[in-house]
């Protein structure tokens, strides 16, 4: 009995190497659940950089209600601590390795989140912001200021864009990729247009977009190579009193100047399903609305998580 006892091999008795498969199969709530409190080899494992190369919270959502002074929600004390401590272990457990962050799009994090893992993450290069109604302009900045090696950047529309496209110009040399969830204006193409002239790739996918802000577009980033304006809806405007005008079909004007680009991605039929969201939301996305899944979809799939 004891000889067979001798044989048996105990779990922190596995190879760190083999131990690193198996938590690769773990989701993110599963490795900071405990795990890497269990016995010296488990932690070791833990923090092998091959499982922090991307954070995904993708599927973390705040407990919050909406409310309808600023910052229009409110998120339970219980749901920021909680949120607190996982990206507290997660960020500890990857030594600086996390080259990715995704984040929900309803999941709301304060300044002290969003410093926190920013000063911990200083090779991030790819980003998922969520809403960030809780997060103030000098946290930003200051985050944006610890990513210089940051490229892509997907985010919510905001009413000041200037300023966030101002410090990535300014800190993130080598950003080239921009995905903008919901309207994007005149002020935000200017503040890309000012700020990071050497933009690649931009997805506008599902907002609500004006023909002379395309247009602009076109004009003025001269290194784009891939546009995409799916399902967008597309408005004209008309000297008053005329209303505004929607576009259901690109004109051959606009075909040709985006000819020029790698990849020019455009849908407008009315069978299509995202397009009639997109419509029904007036180019301002409910998210919450649809399926889990339909806010992280995008036809570029550097994009899509």
């Amino acid at each position: 009995m004891e000889e067979s006892d001798a044989s048996v091999k105990r779990w922190e008795d596995m190879q760190i190497d083999l131990l690193v498969k198996v938590f690769q199969q773990l989701t993110v709530t599963e490795l900071v659940s405990g795990i890497s409190q269990v016995c010296s080899s488990w932690r070791l494992a833990c923090t092998d950089p091959i499982l922090w190369k991307t954070l995904d919270l993708g599927h973390w959502r705040s407990n919050y209600i909406k409310i309808p002074s600023s910052p229009y929600i409110w998120v339970a004390d219980e749901s920021n601590k909680e949120l607190a401590r996982v990206l507290r272990i997660a960020v500890g457990l990857s030594c600086g390795s996390i080259n990715c962050m995704i984040f929900h799009y309803n999941l709301y994090m304060n300044d002290k989140h969003l410093l926190h893992v920013a000063e911990r993450s200083p090779h991030l290069k790819r980003l998922v912001l969520p809403g960030w109604n809780l997060i103030t302009k000098d946290a930003m900045i200051k985050a944006i200021n610890m990513w210089r090696e940051l490229v892509s950047l997907t985010m919510p529309s905001v009413r000041s864009p200037s300023y966030v496209m101002e410090q990535i110009g300014r800190n993130c040399e080598n950003f080239s990729e921009l995905k903008i969830m919901g309207p994007c204006d005149a002020k935000f193409v200017q503040a890309i247009a000012t700020f990071v002239p050497k933009l690649k790739v931009l997805s506008l996918r599902c907002s609500k977009l004006y023909m002379e802000d395309l247009l602009m577009i076109l004009d003025n980033l001269n290194h784009l190579q891939v546009l995409n304006i799916s399902h967008c809806v597309l408005v004209e405007l008309n000297p008053p009193p005329d209303p505004p005008r929607f576009i259901r079909k690109l004109d051959m004007p606009i075909l040709e100047k985006a000819s020029r680009l790698q990849s020019f991605m455009y849908c407008m039929q009315e069978t299509c399903i995202p397009c009639q969201r997109a419509i029904a939301d007036d180019g301002i996305m409910r998210w919450y609305n649809y399926e889990d899944w339909f806010w992280s979809t995008d036809e570029v799939s550097s994009l899509a998580h």
